[in-house]
């Protein structure tokens, strides 16, 4: 093995030195049985188990290296060694997107006058399986030995991702199963293209044959990277998995009456799928935002470990009398989708704001976006693409008065890490991160009146207090000082907003639970504070991390992470973890 290993480098050094073929190997026409029957859930994207036969093609025996790569794009040499991996000539190549992936195999074609491409994924797991149908194709299991730090890791270890270090499949084709995840050319959804082969720092179930993933096209992360094939031209069949997601039909508006003091029932808006929706233990983090049709859009993340990669993000829609059951909202397949926003513009445009991460982890995720196209939304694409910290959305992005977005993101994964703002001054077509930080993380914002931003967070407390942070830049800089309220903690998210009538609100957490506060003054004081609760009995279920509580006339929900919309009509619809409140300015004036 090790003589074949020498002869193996030996070709791939004399491919990059004169710009040749990278070492192919034939894969013979067949047929054999593509994805998995009766998969968990969070695999059920490979299933049904179905037959496919495919023609005779070539696969380059290695994922391209660093040195093959860099023969057509000498400028990612700067990219060597991003993060701690891929530094020499002979790892396999990492930081490139689907299309410079695709870029590579026309340059090699135009090159050889040959025709190159990526796989699709049925010619990439019948390369990989070489005959076999367990797991993987060294059996039900994938050795340690070759193991390549196989497990969730928040922080990434490096690794080497030197191509060919283990024995090849049945067919010759090495890492099949781990060190790169690998691009296929088709789509995996609207939004998506397909990736297959797991990586290192992920667990290895994700290296199984069947596994599949998908990442968004400008993806550019250190768990990618990909492999070629000589073989016909691609065209693409049948229907993506999700296809376009639907803002849904508009709902005939059944609004409560906002005369006088108004404080309605509480209710769930967590309601289990009845499609067959992915929908886990774990229901959080929720954004809002009222609907063009009269109705609202709750979304949140589910889950069974916030650091999971089936994590999806799941939708409902309230019709003003109730709430529908949850619907699939978005995914990128096998990563970790933590941090939604929503934001209704003054012309009925929604805006979509999502964190997605490279694997399982949330520490670092890159900043997506998309924006309705009348019913249906448009593909979902990378604003800020850097998996990094400084990028979980939190819920409750504002316009200024000037026309600017205000992005709030948690700054990093750190309960006391503050929080970072992005700024779109062109209606969310591009975006700029202040580089600042507001004290306590998960912070809302809101302009004053005199033009300067005033946020509240969870951490970071001044003087034992909750903090309060002033810029008079548009968000470069801050000073910080204490409020008058107590600080907040584990399982809690504030709200801060302006109020359309005009006075600011804030809904926290204090010694008996959700409260709101009023103020006139800009939040030089807070005048007004309630409880939210009316005075009734009942044991509610807060979900997430909240469980169940007792809401009566001294004690409110204990914890939360909040969300809030006011819709057009005045009522403010409050989010907690689970519970869906509803009332207005003058029930909390006590009008």
């Amino acid at each position: 093995m090790r003589k074949a290993l020498s002869v193996l480098f030996l070709a791939v050094c004399a491919a990059c030195t004169t710009v040749e073929v990278p070492v192919l190997v034939d894969i013979p026409a067949g047929s054999f049985v593509m994805g998995s029957e009766n998969p968990p859930m969070p695999e059920w994207d490979e299933a049904p188990a179905h037959e496919v036969t495919l023609p005779a093609f070539r696969m380059s025996a290695t994922e391209i290296t660093n040195a093959q790569y860099e023969a057509f794009d000498p400028a990612h040499k700067s990219l060597r060694g991003y993060g701690g991996f891929s530094s020499a000539d002979y790892e396999a190549v990492i930081m490139v997107s689907w299309a410079d992936a695709t870029a590579y195999c026309e340059w090699l074609s135009r090159r050889t006058g040959r025709s190159f491409r990526l796989p699709t994924e049925a010619e990439w797991e019948y390369a990989c399986r070489a005959g076999t149908t367990t797991a993987y194709n060294t059996g039900d299991t994938y050795p340690e030995e070759f193991w390549k730090v196989q497990e969730n890791t928040r922080f990434k270890e490096p690794v080497s991702l030197q191509v060919a270090q283990f024995e090849p499949n049945a067919w010759g084709l090495y890492d099949m199963h781990g060190n790169v995840e690998e691009w296929c050319i088709n789509d995996y959804d609207s939004d998506s293209k397909a990736v297959r082969g797991g990586s290192h720092n992920t667990p290895v179930r994700f290296l199984r044959s069947a596994n599949r993933s998908g990442s968004l096209p400008e993806d550019r992360s250190v768990l990618l990277g990909f492999r070629i094939v000589e073989a016909g031209p691609y065209t693409q069949n049948g229907e993506s998995v999700y296809g376009r997601l639907k803002i849904g039909s508009p709902y005939t508006k059944k609004a409560l009456s906002v005369d006088g003091a108004l404080f309605a029932e509480p209710i769930p808006y967590v309601l289990a799928p009845v499609d067959g929706t992915p929908f886990y233990s774990h229901n959080h983090q929720p954004a809002v935002t009222w609907l063009p049709d009269g109705g609202l859009l709750a979304i949140w993340f589910s889950t069974d470990a916030e650091a999971g990669r089936e994590m999806v993000v799941l939708q409902s829609q309230f019709d003003g009398e109730s709430w529908s059951p949850a619907t699939l909202f978005c995914k990128v397949p096998d990563r970790n989708m933590t941090g939604s926003a929503l934001l209704t513009l003054d012309n009925g445009e929604i805006l979509h704001f999502q964190g997605v991460g490279d694997a399982g982890e949330w520490k670092d995720l890159a900043l997506a976006m998309r924006r309705t196209e009348g019913q249906t939304w448009t593909a979902l694409h990378y604003i800020e693409p850097e998996q990094r910290v400084r990028h979980q959305v939190i819920a409750g992005p504002v316009v200024t008065s000037d026309g600017r977005i205000l992005l709030c993101c948690d700054a990093g994964p750190d309960g006391e890490a503050g929080t970072s703002l992005h700024v779109s001054k062109d209606g969310g077509e591009t975006w700029e991160d202040t580089g600042s930080i507001i004290k306590g993380i998960h912070a809302g914002i809101v302009e004053l009146k005199d033009g300067r931003l005033m946020a509240y967070g969870r951490g970071n407390a001044i003087d034992g207090k909750m903090p309060c942070s002033l810029s008079a830049d548009e968000g470069y800089t801050w000073t910080y000082s204490a409020t008058e309220f107590p600080p907040i903690g584990s399982g809690q998210r504030l709200v801060l907003k302006r109020l359309q009538e005009g006075p600011l609100m804030l809904c926290s957490f204090g010694p008996d639970g959700l409260f709101v506060a009023l103020s006139y003054d800009e939040g030089e004081s807070w005048p007004v504070k309630r409880l939210l609760t009316d005075g009734k009995k009942r044991v509610l279920d807060g979900g997430a991390w909240t469980g169940t509580f007792t809401l009566d006339a001294t004690h409110a929900e204990p914890k939360g992470y909040l969300a809030c919309t006011q819709s057009p009509d005045g009522v403010i619809h409050l989010l907690s973890s689970r519970v869906h409140y509803r009332f207005n300015l003058a029930w909390i004036e006590g009008k």
